[in-house]
């Protein structure tokens, strides 16, 4: 499981990273809301812990900002704001659950062990993914757009599957090779860039809403223009 926590005070980060990886998970860390946006939205993560007091942009606007964005991804607030008002804040804003500190390690560890459980049941039965006129269904393996099936190879597929698993979020090449290639990206070659215009010409070329956008010196996102 790999989770980032975006949490301002570097002892109590430190110590959230340490005991999360005692349990074999992988921690990253952002230190204010705007570093961790960016990070929630080019990585892919099984878990966001978000504290509310954040500098430059608070937890609230933050998880507002990437559900806002498509994300889907399971978010637990972590925070010393334990009202009632502030819990529902915290819901409304996006956040699937919400723990008070001080609080008991293991309870953290229960409540991210229940979110994971959720998100992947979540996907596993989704077998369709979809956005605008384009459906990916998971189980035939068939992509179709405006209702007109689209031949594709398997690698093919799979890109199409992991831009469609990110909608909303920019994913660079290095990115690409792990998640799809199951490589270390070398930068001297450009198969990730083919594959792209692979799958323009098939997804989008006959189509005036395009889905495939290049973000410069960045990667790519799969959104609706």
């Amino acid at each position: 499981m790999k989770i980032l926590i975006v949490e301002d005070e570097p002892k109590l980060a430190g110590f959230l990273k340490r005991g999360l990886e005692e349990q074999s998970w992988e921690v990253e860390l952002a230190y204010d809301g705007q570093v961790g946006k960016k990070m929630a939205s080019n990585y892919r993560f099984d878990v966001i812990i978000l504290d509310v007091n954040l500098p430059l942009l608070n937890g609230y606007d933050l998880a507002k900002q990437l559900r806002s964005d498509g994300l889907s991804t399971p978010i637990l607030f972590l925070t010393a704001l334990g009202t009632i008002d502030d819990k529902l804040d915290g819901f409304e804003a996006g956040g699937d659950d919400y723990l008070v500190k001080p609080f008991e390690f293991r309870e953290l560890i229960a409540r991210i062990k229940v979110l994971s459980s959720r998100n992947n049941s979540r996907e596993q039965s989704n077998q369709v993914l979809a956005l605008a006129d384009l459906e990916l269904n998971l189980d035939e393996k068939v992509a179709r757009r405006s209702g007109n099936r689209i031949d594709l190879t398997a690698k093919e597929f799979a890109l199409l599957e992991y831009l469609m698993r990110n909608r909303g979020r920019v994913v660079s090449r290095v990115d690409i090779a792990e998640q799809v290639w199951d490589i270390r990206f070398d930068t001297g070659t450009n198969v990730i860039d083919v594959y792209i215009n692979f799958l323009r010409k098939k997804v989008d070329k006959d189509y005036p809403n395009k889905l495939i956008h290049t973000v410069v010196g960045m990667g790519y996102i799969f959104k609706e223009e």
